[in-house]
């Protein structure tokens, strides 16, 4: 098989779970009998550049020069697509037995052009969804819009991106999926045939260090002996619920003083600011982390706090799994099949016809009963490392995605 992953590099989701996903599947399936090629779309790159590193060929194909092209967006876009297919017809080494990978949800129209030149099929890997980063957890609210019966200005233009991600999934071979959730999302809501979506778990391989001197690594961070670490990771935006744990925590406060709040991420950090002021002095922004002082928190952390109001699937909880830290987690979407009441407290969802919320009074109480009971917290800690170990580490990962690619062989298809 030769295997082209598709990676659009000006997107945010590069820097995090897209690029995590195409990090680990790389490493995972390097060293099978699939000739694996990345394809860097829209980089910064001012030229092309195609480069073998560690057995994958890395394609790096820069964005379109705007002011050469006298046209409208749609036709640039559809222009840039064709360029890149005919890069791909023309440096190509194997072309028998293809399959396009993507991991955006938008690229319809480059899938035509592919199907167009190539005898190939089609995968296409759900890491977010529009539905997800706009009407969040709220099934109803999406089949409302679907079925035409939101008729307000929002309704309208979120059916016609939403028709825009239906049309790009329909035209996929193979789809797959981290979470059931999804699935049912897909098929319930979007119409997809069931019987092309798989559901394979993420998997992430083990960096864990238990040798981590836990008193020297609060030094370098120069962290107070006494205090407990509450650990919030991922990009400080909406669909991350970090509002509602920053009300949260001034309200813990009140009652247990004597801890921290660590926000590991990067993104909108002037709004975030004000929700909790007066508590600033409590609050350590870092800004995004390199893996290995990321790691360094998860292990020196006593609390970790996932309040988003969608995830396809959860990365973060993964991680706090991997360490054997304890969290509280809302039970929304793919978070809450990876997260189980074993490693995890959980906060239910608030839905209402139009929104979503976190109870923010439940949500403190969570994290205040988890710092006042060390021992159950630990134990859910090593509950959630024997989960991470069982259901999502590199080799479970690896053997899931080998068989879903050996479903598409024998090839139909051959020239």
């Amino acid at each position: 098989m030769n295997l082209y992953i598709f990676n659009e590099t000006a997107d945010n989701a590069a820097v995090y779970g897209i690029g995590t996903y195409i990090h680990e599947l790389t490493d995972a399936i390097r060293n099978s009998s699939i000739n694996v090629n990345v394809v860097n779309i829209m980089t910064n790159n001012p030229k092309i550049q195609i480069e073998e590193i560690e057995g994958v060929r890395h394609w790096n194909l820069p964005k379109p020069i705007q002011y050469q092209v006298k046209t409208g967006t749609d036709k640039k876009i559809e222009l840039y697509y064709r360029n890149v297919v005919y890069l791909l017809q023309l440096h190509m080494e194997g072309k028998n037995d293809l399959v396009f990978q993507f991991n955006y949800n938008l690229c319809g129209k480059l899938i035509d052009e592919l199907k167009r030149v190539f005898c190939c099929k089609i995968v296409s890997v759900v890491h977010s969804s529009i539905c997800g980063i706009t009407i969040f957890d709220n099934t109803n609210r999406l089949k409302a819009i679907l079925n035409e019966e939101q008729h307000d200005v929002f309704g309208k233009s979120m059916k016609k991106l939403l028709l825009h991600e239906k049309y790009f999934f329909s035209k996929a071979d193979g789809i797959i999926t981290p979470s059931k959730y999804m699935h049912d999302i897909l098929s319930n809501c979007y119409g997809i045939d069931s019987k092309k979506i798989s559901v394979v778990p993420n998997g992430l391989t083990d960096m864990t260090n238990a040798e981590l001197d836990m008193s020297q690594l609060r030094k370098k961070w120069y962290l107070p002996v006494e205090e407990k670490v509450v650990l919030f990771v991922g990009r400080m935006d909406k669909v991350k619920g970090l509002t509602y744990l920053l009300k949260s925590f001034s309200k813990l406060l009140t009652r247990y003083p004597a801890c921290r709040l660590v926000i590991a991420g990067d993104g909108d950090f002037k709004t975030y600011a004000k929700e909790a002021q007066l508590a600033c002095a409590k609050i350590i922004y870092t800004g995004h982390l390199g893996k290995a002082q990321l790691y360094e928190w998860y292990r020196l952390s006593d609390i970790g706090v996932i309040p988003s109001l969608f995830e396809t699937f959860g990365y973060v909880a993964v991680e706090m799994m991997m360490n054997e830290l304890p969290f509280v987690a809302t039970a929304t979407s793919g978070l809450n099949e990876v997260a189980d009441d074993n490693c995890a407290l959980k906060v239910p969802m608030l839905t209402y016809s139009d929104n979503v919320e976190v109870d923010t009074d439940l949500l403190a109480s969570k994290i205040m009963y988890l710092l006042q009971h060390p021992d159950e917290a630990k134990e859910m800690g090593k509950n959630g490392r024997k989960r991470y170990l069982t259901n999502y580490s590199s080799e479970s990962f690896r053997r899931n995605m080998l068989q879903f690619y050996e479903s598409f062989i024998p090839y139909p298809c051959r020239k």
